[in-house]
């Protein structure tokens, strides 16, 4: 059994592709680099500044998040922005035509400015994440679904990351948040069969019990009573974006992100910094999670709006 990471890599395109192997792709590319039985995987918002939920896919996939700055520009401010209303681990790379303090200056207000700073040295960095782990995390399995396909001779293929627990074959497991139960026929970690797969590794899981038209990108597979489901979601100590230029108030129409789950939805209360909102369609959680919202409509500025804790 290795262990594995998953890293996002923002704010320079197609960096990633110096650091590994090109994988899956769609609005987001992923790289992976293997090596003494660690597995690094690299999420790229490929679509991004183009489309924004690249970039909030990239971050909901990862453990961690590298910010290469080369040159400031929109979608650097954007994407710092962004970086500020989330909850993992963020260290600032910049290249030699920008320096720490220019970048600490840019980044004045935000939460930030007190990551890590440093060089961007890729020979550096690829050491560096051979280095990083993510700690086992007790509890009932929890995978997260990003992509998935039909094989011949096989049938439905999801690929995702183990956020919680143990993933084994046989497991008849839930996909949230629908009421199907499906039944792991088989686990794959880097094209290797494997019996199980723990916590931070990428999986390609073979599925009985479900279709491939059924499936969907933030979707979970985890025991029956694992996660909540439901459309109306409460979230509390609010963060806001200090540069949206929208108005965040009673009736607005945003895009709320829990997991990998990018779902339209209503904000029908909001009182000091608690917020109720209406999803056009059933969300899984579990408490303590963080609801993003974001909103595609603004003309300038950027698109993400604030952070809730479910």
């Amino acid at each position: 059994m290795g262990t594995a990471i998953t890293v996002a890599l923002v704010g320079t395109p197609e960096l990633a592709k110096e650091l590994g192997k090109k994988s899956t792709t769609s609005d987001v590319t992923l790289f992976h680099l293997v090596q003494d039985g660690h597995a690094i995987t690299i999420v790229e918002p490929t679509q991004y500044p183009e489309k924004f939920a690249p970039l909030l896919y990239a971050l909901a996939l990862s453990d961690r998040v590298i910010f290469a700055v080369t040159a400031l520009d929109r979608s650097v401010a954007e994407t710092a922005a962004t970086l500020d209303l989330i909850d993992l681990p963020v260290e600032v790379r910049h290249g030699p035509a920008v320096g720490p303090d220019e970048l600490k200056r840019a980044f004045r207000g935000l939460r930030l400015v007190q990551a890590p700073f440093g060089p961007l040295d890729l020979l550096a960095l690829r050491e560096e994440l051979q280095e990083a782990r993510v700690p086992p995390t007790p509890g009932p399995v929890l995978v997260g679904i990003d992509h998935y396909f039909p094989v011949k001779g096989v049938g439905t293929v999801a690929l995702g990351i183990v956020r919680q627990g143990t993933l084994t074959v046989h497991s008849q497991l839930r996909l949230y948040p629908t009421t199907k139960v499906v039944e792991v026929r088989s686990v794959q970690v880097h094209d290797v069969d494997v019996h199980e797969a723990v916590t931070g590794e990428r999986v390609g899981v073979a599925l009985k019990g479900v279709d491939v038209d059924e499936l969907a990108r933030g979707q979970f597979l985890a025991p029956e009573g694992a996660l909540t489901v439901g459309t109306t979601l409460s979230g509390t100590a609010g963060r806001k974006c200090p540069y949206y230029r929208g108005d965040l108030v009673v009736g607005a129409q945003l895009q709320a992100l829990v997991g990998a789950q990018l779902v339209p939805s209503l904000v029908s209360g909001l009182s000091g910094d608690t917020i109720t909102v209406e999803a056009d369609r059933p969300v899984a959680y579990r408490p303590g999670q963080t609801l993003l919202l974001s909103d595609l409509s603004v003309p300038q500025g950027p698109r993400c709006v604030a952070r809730y804790t479910l």
